[in-house]
């Protein structure tokens, strides 16, 4: 993947943790777990036309994901299950954009978050790119998430969400229950810690 060439103009995020990430470079020693669980717990899915006291946010539907891949896929390693609860991590500076925009949008933000991702993985002891396996199980647990959050929370019937998303052929029953951005933040932090992410700074 091509990296910015050196006389580009910067694109610099100054996070709470007071790590500067450049986000057009990025740096596996800028990213932090805690900006991460801050970001994805004030961004909202569905572009915030969800049901609910609270938006539902990206840090809930990442630990749905990491769920419902675990009882998908009881055999998957922490290692593995620790890249499932990070697979949106990205978008805690990106933002959640709907794939129809991000296809007008072009390549360029695909590049972005895939920089992103790259570094985020690096930080936390993951290849920079996943076994095409992890991500197949993954994108199935992903798809399955959004169409229980369709159907629970953004107004989809069973028979729009079966068409869009596809019924899941596993019988997978939850029920989900928007929190606020506090709750989805200390929620992400617990589970990153179970499944065994690095705690610590980087320098």
């Amino acid at each position: 993947m091509k990296r910015p060439k050196p006389d580009a103009p910067r694109a610099w995020q100054r996070m709470l943790s007071g790590r500067r990430l450049d986000l057009l470079d990025p740096s596996p020693l800028d990213v932090e777990i805690e900006d991460i669980a801050h970001g994805l717990s004030r961004v909202a899915r569905w572009n915030g036309q969800t049901e609910g006291r609270w938006p539902y946010s990206v840090a809930e539907h990442s630990i749905l994901v990491e769920n419902l891949a675990h009882r998908l896929y009881p055999e998957m390693s922490l290692k593995w299950r620790l890249a499932t609860l990070l697979h949106d991590a990205p978008e805690y500076v990106v933002g959640d954009m709907i794939t129809p925009f991000k296809a007008v949008i072009g390549p360029d933000y695909k590049s972005v978050e895939k920089r992103l991702e790259e570094a985020v993985h690096l930080r936390f002891g993951l290849p920079a790119a996943l076994p095409q396996e992890v991500t197949r199980k993954i994108k199935r647990a992903d798809r399955i998430a959004a169409y229980l959050e369709a159907t629970q929370l953004a107004g989809f019937t069973l028979s729009e969400a079966n068409k869009i998303f596809g019924k899941p052929k596993a019988g997978i029953e939850l029920v989900i229950e928007p929190l606020s951005p506090t709750a989805a933040k200390q929620a992400y932090l617990k589970r990153f810690r179970i499944l065994g992410g690095p705690a610590g700074r980087p320098e």
